[in-house]
């Protein structure tokens, strides 16, 4: 008798109940890493051709003392990452927030928004929307290099990928040219 090259696997067929266990055992992983979240990042940016010096009182803005353009409902907003650098070139250091609502179960989507202080009152404002979270990307990689707000994004390819299962990374970079900050893909979207 002969023995195939393959062997029989019509024992290893899924059923329903394999995919529940799945599921759970994916939603239990999202939980506990929502929970167990690493400081909030920080970086500096090094000195650019175009960058003047910072006054010493330039302290850059403030996240906590701005209320971000979010819809979180009866939660609040969280800002999950921030970085400061001088971004326009002025002398004064903005900040850019990644800010998610503050949400018990899953992956809220994340906003990137970038914050400058008012030279005549000093209170700090957003100024700019990078990532909107009604486009459902969170950002991974974040970081402010060289007058340049660098990210790394997970988005959804169409509707019908699930929140739990990103399928489109995109590497983007940010750079503030002719009075606007103009988006940059370094490398072509991927999946994942």
């Amino acid at each position: 008798m002969q023995h195939p090259a393959v062997p029989d696997l019509s024992h290893t067929h899924t059923r329903p109940i394999h995919w529940v266990a799945t599921a759970t055992a994916l939603a239990a992983v999202v939980a506990l890493s929502s929970v167990l979240q690493p400081d909030a990042a920080t970086a500096a940016q090094a000195a650019g051709p175009e960058t003047k010096t910072a006054p010493a009182h330039s302290a850059p803005p403030d996240p906590a003392a701005v209320a971000f353009p979010l819809e979180c409902g009866p939660v609040k907003a969280v800002v999950h990452k921030k970085a400061s650098g001088d971004l326009d070139g002025d002398g004064r250091p903005e900040t850019v927030a990644v800010v998610h609502c503050d949400a018990p179960m899953g992956t809220p989507p994340d906003g990137v928004y970038v914050i400058t202080r008012d030279s005549d009152s000093g209170k700090s404002r957003v100024v700019a929307t990078l990532v909107d979270p009604r486009e459902r990307r969170t950002v991974t990689d974040f970081s402010v290099r060289d007058g340049g707000v660098l990210a790394r994004l997970l988005g959804y390819s169409s509707a019908d990928v699930p929140s739990c299962c990103p399928d489109v990374t995109d590497d983007v970079k940010w750079q503030w040219k002719n009075g606007a900050f103009v988006r940059d893909t370094p490398s072509q979207a991927r999946t994942v």
